[in-house]
């Protein structure tokens, strides 16, 4: 596997990267991953991961890219180990690397198409038209997927708009599963305390990169909506990101700083547990969502979600019972969160079905989904 990120970059590719990787050396698979390495990354390289000198994303501090020429330097020492296959998690020096060391060692190469970049451009080139900076991530897309030999979505509604984009390839829809004993426990009422929350006080979690396409802003203002009803709610923000001086800007101009908390990047195995839990719900509003995978977290906790269903959370929300699906409009989004704050029974209904909607999304199921994927595409070359 290749990536222009891993942990200890916290997002929805590292985490996919890190679920995957877990489960297939869990059923017996060999992995190696070539990741960039970041500041103060001490970890050694070993045989299954492979730290490479990295370069700044220019406005961007928290990310970085791999070297095109270090990857390809790998060559000869990959070669000697006889890999199958070769999946590619970036579409940036990621992907042309990739697919570069796939010819060179004359295997397969297969990429999961993991973000939605149509919606992101007008976010981090706001000087371009939008209909520009559309149909440039469009073209880009359908002539990176035309090197790949097969392609990885984790939603069904994604595969349709690579479809409608021209993309021909092989695509295959497979989700980044969870490993619900991960997301287990967690004290809500400690958290509350660490942080002075009136165990009584209505709490909204979201958690996310704190980044422009996480669509915050359309939940600070469903929040100062909820806020005329409820003076006291309280949104907990736990992420950080390029976005944070901008959303905390608009949360001082909305007039509701008072009500949330930001608490950054929380340890995933202890406090992030403690985060959810402390919630009387979820809210989620991204627009460009693959899969959502912080609603199956959510879920698994047994805390209840109100989020929007669009593109990857659409799949996600489908048919689940301890989640509500809130209008994609801010008016009928905090009539939602009302409703759900204002109705201790259905907090608790929400919260005792959530867990068996996560256990649908099985990591061990989604990894045995992608063996059979690459037996194919290695059967198919």
């Amino acid at each position: 596997m290749i990536s222009d990120v891993s942990f200890p970059r916290v997002n929805g590719v590292s985490t996919s990267i890190h679920t995957f990787r877990t489960q297939l050396h869990e059923m017996g698979h060999e992995t190696t991953l070539i990741a960039p390495a970041y500041p103060g990354d001490c970890e050694p390289t070993s045989a299954s991961e492979i730290r490479l000198r990295s370069r700044q994303v220019p406005g961007d501090p928290e990310d970085r890219l791999v070297r095109y020429r270090d990857v390809l330097a790998l060559s000869e020492a990959l070669a000697a180990r006889h890999f199958d296959i070769v999946h590619v998690h970036t579409p940036f020096v990621a992907h042309y690397a990739g697919t570069r060391l796939a010819r060179r060692l004359d295997i397969p190469v297969v990429e999961t198409y993991h973000t939605y970049f149509e919606e992101y451009g007008q976010h981090y080139m706001p000087l371009l038209p939008k209909s520009f900076m559309r149909f440039f991530a469009r073209r880009l897309t359908v002539s990176q997927c035309a090197a790949l030999d097969a392609l990885v979505v984790p939603s069904g509604q994604m595969i349709d708009a690579l479809r409608a984009y021209g993309v021909r390839v092989r695509a295959e829809r497979i989700p980044t599963g969870i490993d619900t004993t991960r997301f287990r426990g967690g004290d809500g009422l400690a958290f509350r305390r660490q942080h002075g929350i009136d165990p009584a006080r209505p709490v909204l979690v979201h958690i996310s990169r704190v980044a422009h396409e996480k669509n915050i802003d359309f939940i600070l203002r469903a929040v100062q909506r909820v806020a005329a009803d409820i003076p006291d709610v309280l949104l907990v923000i736990a992420g950080d990101g390029p976005a944070l001086p901008h959303v905390r800007q608009l949360a001082a101009s909305l007039g509701i700083l008072g009500n949330c908390l930001f608490v950054g990047y929380l340890d995933r195995a202890t406090t992030l547990l403690d985060c959810y839990r402390s919630g009387n719900a979820f809210v989620f509003a991204s627009r460009t969502e693959t899969q959502g995978l912080v609603l199956l977290e959510a879920l698994a906790l047994g805390v209840p979600v109100i989020s929007t269903a669009v593109m990857g959370t659409a799949d996600v929300l489908r048919d689940v019972k301890g989640a509500l699906v809130a209008p994609d409009d801010e008016a009928g989004f905090a009539a939602t969160v009302s409703r759900l704050l204002g109705d201790q029974a259905l907090q608790a209904e929400l919260a005792a079905a959530g867990p068996a909607d996560a256990a649908a999304w099985s990591a061990r199921a989604m990894a045995e989904r992608l063996v059979e994927f690459y037996q194919r595409t290695i059967a198919g070359r």
